[in-house]
């Protein structure tokens, strides 16, 4: 079995405020899988996800990246292995162009000159936003500015890809293309989101968290037709659903 890409460890997490947000998390990510990560509002999804490249550090357990320990002395590296795209994009851009965007996380490794110029390229292309590169970010649509954001994880050539309510926000044709952005990109990917067909159609994995604890990990199919589970934890598919006949789903 190969290093995982993300791997928790009796993960515990608690506000200032006294509120636990995380309780013995454990939690293994291997290179390649795209996994969906579900739970009702306040079920500490967020939370986990800031653990991940040592927004947060936990208060008890490990969280390790690639084999990395997620701690002080390796946060540079830790976030240039993990990229997060917050739920709003305008979070994570700030430049005067799309561009320049793109490029500042690469400028800051040290990157220029032509090596400088492919990753951006690569970037932006891999997102189908090159056609952007001159233009300011806050004139784009929010579908435009998701891509962007997307973009500027990208160029710092990350392990693992994490994505915060993708779909928020977004009509349905830009829906379709965030999907097949993130079907066509290889590299590891973890999408917390309350859009559960989405999931189904995106992750063959699905975790479950509520209360802060993982209550169920396996094949979201096989969650998503838990009649039991998906009730107890606040799960609803939309009306007339039926995620058995699921076209193009991920096997």
């Amino acid at each position: 079995m190969s290093t995982p890409t993300i791997a928790a460890e009796g993960v515990n997490f608690a506000y200032p405020d006294g509120t636990v947000a995380l309780a013995g998390i454990d939690l293994h990510i291997h290179p390649g899988e795209r996994v969906a990560l579900l739970g009702p509002n306040g079920a500490g999804k967020t939370t986990l996800i800031l653990h991940m490249n040592g927004i947060h550090m936990p208060h008890a357990g490990t969280v390790h990246v690639s084999g990395i320990p997620v701690d002080a002395a390796n946060l540079l590296e830790v976030r240039r292995r993990v990229g997060i795209v917050f739920q709003d994009p305008d979070d994570q851009l700030f430049m005067p162009t799309v561009r320049e965007d793109v490029a500042f996380g690469p400028q800051n490794l040290g990157l220029a000159g032509q090596d400088l110029e492919e990753r951006i390229q690569s970037a932006m292309r891999a997102v189908g936003v090159d056609d952007l590169a001159d233009r300011a970010p806050n004139h784009l649509s929010f579908g435009q500015k998701r891509r962007v954001a997307i973009a500027g994880v990208l160029a710092m050539r990350p392990e693992i890809l994490i994505l915060d309510e993708p779909t928020s926000n977004l009509d349905p044709a830009s829906r379709r293309e965030l999907t097949d952005i993130l079907r066509a990109l290889d590299i590891t990917q973890l999408i917390a989101t309350h859009n559960l067909p989405y999931a189904l159609e995106l992750c063959p994995r699905s975790i479950v968290l509520d209360d802060g604890r993982i209550v169920a990990d396996g094949a979201t199919l096989e969650l998503l037709t838990d009649e039991r589970l998906m009730k107890e934890h606040r799960l609803e598919l939309p009306p007339g659903f039926d995620a058995r006949y699921v076209e193009n789903r991920p096997k």
